[in-house]
């Protein structure tokens, strides 16, 4: 059974900084690309950022680049988004998803396996 755990989500004043973790089981996790996706109260769910499967190609989406940074750690079968300089906008449950595909999707539909998502709230 594949199990996608996050953490790390919270409460945050405006230019602070968060670090998510989402561990995954059930699965190679090597061979995922590995993305995040945020939803905000009353929005879709978007994009925010995608690693491939060794680390090398890494996608972000416009509003949060030069912000967050999406890294992992295969041996730990674990993916990171090191959040900084959050804005009351970031504020979000934040979710990681593994998808099998071999190249980076923005779409979530693409995305074969879904956590159940962190709180990010960030408070002006």
């Amino acid at each position: 059974q594949v199990q996608l755990v996050e953490s790390g989500g919270g409460l945050v004043q405006a230019g602070g900084s968060l670090r998510l973790s989402c561990a995954a089981s059930g699965l190679t996790f090597s061979t995922h690309t590995m993305g995040w996706f945020r939803q905000a109260p009353g929005k879709e769910r978007e994009f925010v950022a995608a690693i491939s499967r060794g680390g090398s190609t890494i996608r972000y989406a416009d509003s949060v680049k030069g912000r967050f940074t999406i890294s992992r750690d295969n041996a730990k079968n674990t993916v990171y988004l090191q959040m900084n300089s959050l804005k009351p906008e970031d504020t979000a449950v934040y979710f990681c998803a593994a998808d099998l595909w071999i190249g980076i999707s923005r779409d979530q539909s693409s995305y074969d396996y879904w956590g159940q998502g962190t709180q990010v709230t960030v408070s002006s």
